[in-house]
């Protein structure tokens, strides 16, 4: 029985999530179908041009992505802070460019509105300021685009993706790493990509292009990315994600030869420091790393937070206990 996204999302305990989203029976309705004998390839970029959108709108940020030919990965960040600094003003300027202005609202903007309408339309502007930051809205203004947006091009109707997206609770720094490191090495596991830098519509790979094309210019500012992404962490003690990035991208680039289809062979144990930090068994990361290696379900995190959050929830169990037993010593 599924539960209700209220219960799955709880920001209250974390404010990262991985959400995953399919196309209707895993049809490759975004790369090479062979049964269709159409290459759909091209729309990988609608995914990214639509999630450049919706990041100036919402206040949630995006860590870590991956676009694959029949479903996508996403690690983002919900920042309630945020969205509670918003004004009225920018509340409605944000949310009417996805969605129409009703007359309500038009009056109150230009001060027109009488004392009972602006108490009405100061309601709704709290609640549009609430959806700012709610991942069900996002996935919705996400995936509604992009199925009409495909059904169009097919001159075709009907369901798009195969259900409500699926949503991960990443309870500590241990949790986001893991769900990140797995996001950005999807190519990878499915033998389109060798190496980090291979694989084209990741994160990992706008980070290092983003990195190679500051170096060859040898200045210090960063060109953007083609998806504004939450920033890694600085010596400064600036930035958002709680490590560094090189540390990231050494971890990236260790656990991709680990589960490169043509590596099979002996593979060192000795953990990047990033992952020695966080007290994670280079073992089990690696069995994480492979194909169907996520066995955590409805959260990812340490022993004692997935109980924690089991509680919260109300319940007694939560998946992924054994694996977070082994995973994080």
């Amino acid at each position: 029985m599924g539960y209700a996204r209220k219960s799955l999302i709880s920001l209250r305990d974390t404010p990262y999530y991985h959400v995953v989203a399919r196309c209707v029976r895993r049809a490759r309705l975004w790369g090479f179908d062979e049964y269709a004998g159409r290459d759909y390839s091209h729309r990988k970029k609608w995914v990214l041009e639509r999630l450049s959108v919706l990041n100036s709108i919402f206040a949630i940020d995006i860590c870590a992505y991956a676009v694959m030919s029949n479903h996508y990965h996403l690690v983002v960040f919900v920042d309630q802070l945020r969205a509670q600094q918003l004004t009225h003003h920018e509340v409605v300027e944000r949310w009417t460019q996805l969605f129409g202005t009703p007359p309500l609202i038009s009056r109150f903007m230009s001060g027109e509105s009488r004392e009972g309408e602006r108490e009405v339309a100061e309601r709704i502007i709290e609640e549009w300021r609430r959806r700012l930051c709610d991942v069900s809205w996002y996935m919705k203004c996400l995936n509604e685009h992009l199925a009409r947006r495909a059904n169009a091009e097919d001159n075709c109707t009907g369901k798009f993706w195969e259900g409500r997206f699926k949503s991960q609770a990443l309870l500590d720094e241990a949790g986001l790493l893991t769900a990140m490191v797995y996001v950005d090495l999807n190519p990878i596991r499915a033998g389109i990509a060798n190496m980090p830098e291979e694989s084209e519509f990741t994160s990992v790979f706008d980070r290092i292009k983003t990195l190679k094309r500051a170096a060859a210019n040898d200045r210090q500012a960063i060109a953007p990315t083609r998806v504004a992404l939450r920033a890694f962490a600085c010596s400064d003690g600036s930035g958002s994600i709680p490590y560094a990035l090189a540390d990231y991208l050494e971890l990236v680039e260790w656990t991709g030869r680990c589960v490169r289809s043509d590596k099979r062979g002996f593979i060192s144990n000795e953990l990047p420091p990033i992952a020695r930090r966080l007290g994670i068994d280079a073992e089990a990361w690696q069995r994480a790393m492979q194909p169907r290696g996520n066995v955590f379900g409805r959260a990812m995190g340490r022993l004692d937070h997935l109980r924690l959050h089991a509680s919260t929830l109300g319940q007694s169990w939560i998946r992924g206990l054994r694996a977070a037993r082994t995973l994080y010593v």
